[in-house]
């Protein structure tokens, strides 16, 4: 598997975190999803809206996300550093918004998995730890929301439920 991309450099004042998802789908379907950057709420129910405010979805395009009430934000701006389709990995990092995530940056690659019709996602992030939390705090977080997009991932790109 495609490893060399969930290697980060954390720094003692940052956290990191790598979450792996099976998902009973070909590894084409479940990439359409994760690739459109402009669309994150096509599979990440905490998402609200997203509003693109430079780029179509490639490479180097910002969008804003609004997040659904119940998260300590109402919005994110993130930019695309990279999107491969060949090798199926996308990085992306947050750049602002009302949150206290500094320096984030997620990296999320799609692995056909061997002898099936299964795929893999793996996703991986580094962060700050923000003033006033621990590392662990920071994790738990953090990984939360990645567990539930990667869930809600998997429930769409195997047909239990309509996209949203």
């Amino acid at each position: 598997m495609k490893t060399l991309y969930h290697t980060h450099n954390v720094l003692p004042h940052q956290c990191s975190s790598t979450l792996v998802q099976t998902i009973d789908a070909p590894l084409a379907r479940v990439w359409s999803f994760v690739r459109r950057f402009n669309e994150p709420q096509g599979y990440k129910q905490l998402i609200k809206s997203c509003i693109m405010h430079d780029g179509d979805g490639g490479v180097g395009s910002v969008r804003e996300v609004t997040v659904k009430s119940g998260l300590p934000a109402e919005r994110s701006i993130e930019r695309l550093d990279m999107l491969d389709d060949d090798m199926h990995v996308m990085v992306f990092s947050i750049i602002g918004g009302d949150h206290r995530l500094s320096n984030y940056q997620s990296t999320l690659t799609v692995h056909q998995e061997d002898g099936g019709g299964k795929t893999v996602v793996i996703e991986s992030y580094v962060v700050d730890i923000p003033d006033g939390n621990s590392k662990e705090e920071t994790c738990w977080f953090i990984n939360t929301i990645v567990r539930c997009n990667l869930k809600s991932l998997a429930e769409i790109a195997e047909g239990r439920v309509r996209r949203r």
